[in-house]
This record gives structure tokens, sequence and C-alpha cells, in this order.
């Protein structure tokens, strides 16, 4: 409450730089907000000088103060104070206001001179170019300004690479990123650094590249586990499963162990880069997964590669951890990698009828279809075109709320029709082909719930990733159960179902061979002999598009996809082609 006195004022404002230090360190969190104390100082230094301004914003404040206030004695505790509000704006992401400070920081030194030359990064050059002020008459202070100048050099450097690689310019953030790896920080943030050094040069596509700088922050910091991510996803990337295996089993026992953070090797400060640098993209780079989203990426990348056994392991595990409370513990911001929970199932089964675990792979089915029983609505239509109302309209949002649940339902719809499925191939592998047929007619009734409507029968594009999948589900159990009554003997059923498959996916390989099959055993020679050889005048290239038409499947249908694959029959071939070379003989007779 004392009115500000020109001789009192360098303690003030010394008092008040290690007060914001120790405000700011104390808190051990991002530094956020201004800093309402550094205002209130550059107007004690006003009102001692007699030009008070209580209507400027802080950025006109420090123009005026640096302008205008020239007692020598001022000039260092003001430049500390400025190095400060640096930090704070630096934190803010106002790397604009930062560089305006510096400019005139270095200009109420040397007026007149340049401090960035040509292609050098102008706020670098300027944290650069500032002269810290003398301590060695200076009171005690908590934390140097060199130390400080250090630190905002290495902020802004990371910052602004942030700001390039989420822009893409990648060579421009690489430059800026090995600027920061350079610079004054502690191990944590080095190794964030390399990790995001990393991602800058697996986007350039230089996967080796990516490779040694994600090592680099592993030996840095081997707690910086989103590096080892990073690591399976370049692996991933260069086809070597081996390697992304390796680290996704690293990366999940880390996280089990789920250690404390190391402590830092370097000096303890209380303006750390740590304080400064807090950006989207940072936390999206350096996003810590849950245990289980490693345990279901290592199931995944299992299954995929055919590595059944240890991917059976792994779904089993990921499954127990289902009883840990798994839901409350993953993100649901779309960010976690695990797919919906019914997906995970389905996957899990398709692993165990692979490993020849059938009678189990039928228990995780039915877990799936009695929980979506009531979850289905007897009859889902969906419409060629739906209108779509204009955004600022009252009914958009009731619009995209039936939207979203229609698309809901139709994700429940292929969930328990692909229980189905699943249940009539495991039916199927244990010879069971009754029961086979059952499961696959109750997958095709549940699926007669779904309606399209419109002349072209072409879902609205919204939906149109659900219904292919409910088609393409429709398409296998039509074969799964034609091939189960072919077995069965029934093969005026088993002609049916082949012919009702080809309507909906017209020339698709499986469905044409076992066609030409049903056919021949009906003695209808001379139409099996022609479908043969329509289906032979087509190329491998048209059945691999006919095959890979459209989205790709999801995970759990592939095996099925496998599983309906006609079988080459050397003995039916050679049947037909004896009929074909006895018909021409006769006909040349």
């Amino acid at each position: 409450g004392l009115p500000a006195a020109l001789p009192a004022l360098p303690l003030e404002l010394t008092v008040l730089y290690n007060s914001l230090l120790f405000t700011a360190g104390a808190s051990d969190s991002a530094i956020k907000g201004e800093a309402e104390g550094i205002r209130q100082g550059l107007l004690r230094v006003l009102e001692a000088c007699g030009a008070c301004r209580q209507d400027l914003g802080t950025e006109e404040l420090w123009q005026k103060v640096l302008q205008e206030v020239t007692a020598e004695e001022l000039q260092a505790p003001l430049h500390r104070l400025g190095a400060l509000q640096a930090a704070w704006w630096l934190a803010a992401g106002r790397l604009g206001s930062v560089a305006g400070l510096f400019q005139l920081l270095s200009t109420a030194e040397e007026p007149g001179r340049s401090h960035c030359s040509e292609g050098q990064n102008k706020l670098l050059s300027l944290i650069k170019a500032w002269r810290v002020p003398s301590e060695e008459a200076s009171l005690p202070l908590v934390q140097s300004a060199k130390d400080l100048k250090e630190i905002l050099c290495t902020a802004a450097a990371f910052l602004q690479g942030l700001q390039e690689l989420e822009a893409g310019n990648f060579p421009t953030a690489l430059s800026l990123l090995q600027e920061a790896a350079g610079g004054f920080c502690s191990k944590k943030i080095l190794a964030q650094i390399y990790t995001c050094l990393g991602c800058c040069a697996q986007r350039m596509g230089k996967p080796q590249t990516a490779l040694q700088h994600l090592k680099r922050a592993l030996q840095v910091d081997f707690q910086c586990l989103p590096a080892l991510s990073h690591v399976a996803a370049v692996y991933h990337e260069l086809g070597e499963t081996d390697g992304e295996l390796q680290a996704l089993t690293l990366l999940y026992e880390a996280l089990r162990k789920n250690p404390p953070a190391a402590a830092s090797s370097s000096p303890c400060f209380l303006i750390r880069a740590e304080l400064l640098v807090h950006t989207p993209v940072l936390t999206s780079l350096l996003r810590r997964h849950h245990p289980s989203e490693v345990k279901y990426l290592l199931a995944q990348r299992c299954l995929q590669d055919g590595r059944v056994a240890d991917a059976v392991e792994h779904y089993l595990d990921f499954l127990s951890l289902l009883q840990e409370g798994l839901q409350q513990q993953v993100p649901l911001d779309g960010s976690s990698a695990l797919p919906r929970i019914p997906e995970v199932f389905l996957e899990a089964a398709s692993a165990l009828e692979q490993a020849g675990r059938h009678q189990d792979a039928i228990t995780v089915c039915e877990e799936v279809i009695s929980r979506t029983a009531d979850l289905i609505p007897r009859v889902l239509r969906v419409e060629e075109r739906l209108e779509q109302p204009e955004c600022s309209s009252p009914g958009a949002e009731l619009a995209a709320g039936l939207l979203s649940q229609k698309k809901e339902s139709l994700c429940c719809l292929a969930w328990r029709a692909a229980g189905y499925l699943h249940q009539g191939w495991a039916w199927a592998k244990l010879g069971e082909s009754k029961e086979a047929v059952t499961q696959f007619s109750r997958c095709l009734s549940d699926l007669l719930r779904l309606q399209l409507h419109g002349s072209g029968v072409k879902p609205t594009e919204n939906l149109q990733a659900e219904v292919e999948v409910l088609q393409k589900i429709r398409l296998l159990a039509l074969i799964g159960r034609g091939m189960q009554f072919l077995e069965l003997g029934r093969h005026k059923e088993a002609l049916l179902d082949f012919q009702y498959s080809l309507q909906i996916s017209p020339g698709d390989p499986a469905a044409a061979s076992y066609l030409v099959q049903a056919l021949w055993e009906l003695n209808r020679k001379q139409e099996a002999a022609a479908q043969w050889q329509k289906l032979s005048r087509s190329s491998p290239g048209e059945d691999g598009q006919q095959r890979g038409q459209g989205r790709p499947l999801p995970l759990y249908l592939v095996s099925c996809l496998e599983q309906a694959m006609f079988p080459h029959s050397e003995a039916l071939a050679r049947s037909i082609q004896d009929y074909l070379e006895t018909a021409a003989q006769d006909t040349s007779s």
C-alpha cells in the first residue's frame, strides 16, 4: 500500500521476480494464465516515474516502460522480469508477443541493431541476442537470468518445432527440434524431444532415422514409454512383425509395472521447459497407453500375422481384463486403439476357431449374441438418401441423433449376425453339419431385419460401411449354409443358396465355384460345364478384385472369408473337362 519510490524499486522487482518463480515452480504443473504480479510491478515502475497508465494492456505496458524508463538501476531488474514474462507468454503459446518483447529488450540495449540474419529463426535469434544483465551486484536470485534464458531458448525451439510438425513443414520442424535437443533441459524433456524427432522423421518417410531418434529417447529416459509405442508403429510400417511385437511386449510389461517417473538428473530449477511446453499436438504424440490397449494390439497383430496360438493367449488375457473395470480406465475420446468390445469378442472367437478350439469359440460368440439381443429393432430401414437438414436448422440435432442411433443398431445387428456366422463355421469344423445349418439360418434370419429402400438400394454414405459389412455377412452365411447342404446331400437347397449368393455379389468366385459343384451333383452337367467355362475365362486378377472390392473387412470376418473359399478340386475339373471333350466329339461326329 506504500507509494512507489524509485530507490526501493530494484528491491521490489527482485522480490517480485523471486516470488513469481516460487509460485510457478511450487505448483509443478504447466504455467497458465497471465502473471498479474508482473503487470502490477510495471505499474509501480510507471507510478514512481510519474507516468502511471492503468488502461494499457500488458504488451503496451512493457513497450511504454522499456521506452520511457531510463533509470540505470532499474534496467537489470526489468530485464529479468521481462524474461519471466516471456516464460508466461511461451506457456500460453504467444510466440509473437515473446518475439516483440525481446525485440524491445534488445533495442533498449542497442538501438538500431538487427538481431536476425537471413535464414535464421527470428524468435530464437532474438532470445539468443538478449544480453543477460549482470548479477554481481544483484540481490540473491532463486534462479539466475542466464539459466532462464537457456530454458527459454529450448522451450521456444521445442514449441516452434511442434507447430511446424503439426503444420506438415517437416524439414523446418526437424531443424527446430534438433535445436531444442541441443538445449538446456531435463532428461524427461530431452526424451520427449527425441520422440517428436522420431515422429517427424517417420512422417518424412525416413523410418530408419525415426528408429534412431526413438531409441535415443529410450536411452535418455526409459520411462518415456510413448517412444516405445512409436517404435512399434514404425516397425509395423516397415512390415517387421517380430520387431513390432517385441516393442509392444516391452511396452506392456513396462506399463504393468507402472514405476514412478525417474528423477531428473538436471539441476533443480523452478522454471523448467516442461512447465512451458504443453500443446495438444505434444499431448497427442506422448499419449500414455493403457496396458489393455497394448494387450489388444498384441492380440490383433498376432491374429493378422497368423500367429494363432499367441493371438488366443493375448485375447483371453484381454477378456480377463474386462473384469477389472476396463471401460472406466480407457479413454472414450476416440484416441484409444481399442475397437468396440463385441468386435474384440468376435476376433477372439476367430482366433479360437483357427486354433481348433471350436467349442470355446461357440461360447464366446454366445456372449455377443445374448448381449445384443435386446439392442436391435425388429425392422431396420435404410433409405437410399436421407434428408440432411441444414446445420443451423432446429431439426439438425435430431437428425444427427437418429442417424447415430441407426448406425448403432446396424453395428449391433452385424455383431449378432457375425456371432451366428462364427458358430456356424465352428459347428461345421466339428462335423455337425445340421447344427451348422441351424446357425447359418439364424444368421440369415437376423439379417432379414435389414430393409434397404430406394431405386438403387444403395444406403446413404453415412451408413454405407455398416451395410457393406452386413451384406458380406449375408454372402458368407449363404455360402457356408450351401456348403453344409452339399455335405448333407441336399443339393437343391445348396444350389438355391449359391444362386442367392451370386445375386448379392455377382461374380463372386467362391459362390460361382460352389454353384458349378451343386449343378454337377444334380446331374445338370451342361449348365455346370457352361458355368465352369465362364468361371475359367475370368482372370485371377478379376477374382482378386471381386474379393477385395469395397472397404477392408473387419478383422473378425477375415477367417470366415478364408473358410468360404472354394478348395481347388482336381477331380471335379477333370470330370467337367472329360464331359466337354466328349460333348465336342459327339458334335463333330
